[in-house]
């Protein structure tokens, strides 16, 4: 069973930096494309980042500049580095495994003004 763990939300003033974590159980891992998304209030859930296997990102554009994907396959784990966080990038943040459409439980990310 392939499960998903994700860890490293929180509360942040405006302008500072989180770091997400999401750590992928089984053999999925090493041949999945992984990606973020996040709910934000009164808004359908929307991709932030996506990252192949091969490493290669790709971001929203409300996400390019600010923040960065990457993978390890050390401990198979996908990151989500946020800087310059705004409150309009508050939400619930969620880790997809992509061919399985598997998601995390979700973390919460709260930027305060």
């Amino acid at each position: 069973q392939v499960q998903l763990v994700e860890s490293g939300g929180g509360f942040v003033q405006a302008g500072g930096s989180l770091t997400l974590h999401c750590t992928v159980s089984g053999d999925w891992f090493r041949i999945s494309a992984l990606a973020w998304h996040r709910q934000v209030p009164e808004k359908e859930r929307e991709l932030v980042a996506r990252i192949t296997t091969a490493g290669r990102p790709s971001y929203a554009d409300f996400a390019e500049g600010r923040f960065t994907i990457s993978r390890t396959n050390v401990n198979n784990t996908v990151t989500l580095q946020m800087n310059d966080l705004r409150p309009e990038d508050t939400g619930v943040y969620y880790c997809l495994l992509v061919p399985l459409t598997k998601w995390g439980t979700g973390i919460q990310v709260t930027v305060s003004p």
